[in-house]
């Protein structure tokens, strides 16, 4: 990761929130005091030594007790892992390639659950590659992915052409975004301001910006656009040569994600397995994340020359994959965590799955969207 101007203005020896505190002054004072949004949430979750994922606290985990601050898929189950290897391997059959690459590892579970899956399954993965802007977060993948040796490669970017299947789960839901607030009928675009008096606070200027779509009303209405991740999804598209790309996060298609119910906007923080809505409160020690545009994210791949395998529920691409039968295998504890996965009323509907083949491999009835495919809704 590139280091943010003024980040090393810091002293090492501050506390954290002293560091975070600092490098947010900074920015503020190179940008006039007015700091966009999206430039505040890169700074809270990734600014060198500071940010919340920068530094060594410990970001997953089952309860509060561990110190953890919320639980993904592969942290809960080792059947998620286990169930999404399936589409792995098909995947690395049907594009002719033998690597895998994941984004935003976390604590190396998936990692692991998917080699050792794959190697039982017989699928020859030449190397694993893991791209991660978390120092800390590295180590500990390192120390969990030890047994696979040299397999287990780490990049800081992507190299300027690759081939392989991409795999990233919760990892667009972390991407900054720009967040867009209408007053009284117009637009303006929303960032982060210190007051007088000390704390952080929230202040609008006029923009050009809008949604992609109209929100049908004309209440005040905030929300949020993806900048970032559209382009992370176009740069993708770029260099993967041959090969496939399976997202897994919380989101929404356009229709539903600009309703003009919506109008609180999605972004959200967590921290000790607790969920709020202000980003500005506790800064570098807590996730922010917002929920993900899968319509935008399907249009930036297509304009980028990506195909859309399809687009689903997690519950129904997990189904597809297999995870039942591998529940009905599994103890009674493993089954129970397994059906958090798939249950609509948790993960397995807010969760959804996005597959796209690169340019240079064809594309083909991909095993997770067989049945219950949402393309249409996109």
């Amino acid at each position: 990761m590139t280091q943010e101007p003024g980040a090393s203005s810091a002293s090492p020896s501050a506390s954290p929130s002293d560091r975070m505190a600092r490098i947010i002054d900074a920015a503020l004072a190179r940008a006039g005091g007015w700091l966009p949004f999206d430039q505040f949430m890169a700074l809270a979750l990734y600014a060198p030594g500071a940010g919340y994922y920068a530094h060594g606290s410990r970001k997953f985990g089952h309860m509060p007790a561990s110190g953890s601050d919320f639980v993904t898929a592969p942290e809960l189950t080792p059947l998620f892992g286990r169930t999404v290897a399936a589409q792995v391997g098909e995947a690395l059959a049907k594009t002719g390639t033998q690597e895998v690459w994941e984004f935003g590892a976390g604590s190396g579970a998936l990692a692991a659950q998917l080699l050792e899956t794959l190697a039982s399954m017989g699928q020859a993965v030449q190397r694993y590659t893991i791209v991660d802007l978390s120092g800390s977060l590295r180590a500990r993948q390192q120390e969990a992915l030890a047994a696979w040796g040299d397999k287990v490669q780490w990049a800081d970017q992507l190299p300027e052409r690759f081939e392989g299947v991409v795999v990233g789960n919760e990892v667009l839901d972390a991407m900054p975004v720009k967040l867009l607030v209408r007053k009284d009928g117009r637009w303006h675009e929303r960032g982060v301001y210190r007051t007088p008096e000390g704390p952080l606070a929230w202040i609008d200027w006029p923009t050009e910006l809008r949604p992609p779509v109209e929100i049908e009303s004309d209440h005040d209405y905030l929300t949020e656009v993806h900048p970032q991740a559209r382009a992370w999804i176009g740069t993708l598209a770029e260099r993967l040569q041959r090969g496939a790309v399976f997202l897994f996060d919380y989101g929404f298609p356009e229709a539903e994600y600009y309703h003009p119910q919506r109008h609180m906007g999605t972004v959200m923080c967590h921290q000790g397995h607790q969920a709020d809505s202000d980003p500005l409160s506790a800064v570098g020690d807590k996730d922010i994340t917002a929920h993900v545009d899968f319509t935008g994210i399907a249009l930036a791949g297509q304009d980028a020359g990506l195909h859309v395998l399809g687009y689903t529920s997690q519950a129904r691409f997990l189904i597809n994959a297999g995870l039942l039968s591998k529940m009905e295998q599994a103890a009674p504890a493993q089954r129970a965590l397994a059906a958090h996965l798939i249950h609509e009323h948790e993960m397995g509907e807010l969760f959804k799955v996005i597959g796209f083949a690169a340019a240079g491999s064809p594309p083909w009835d991909a095993l997770g969207f067989r049945e219950g495919d949402r393309s249409h809704t996109l």
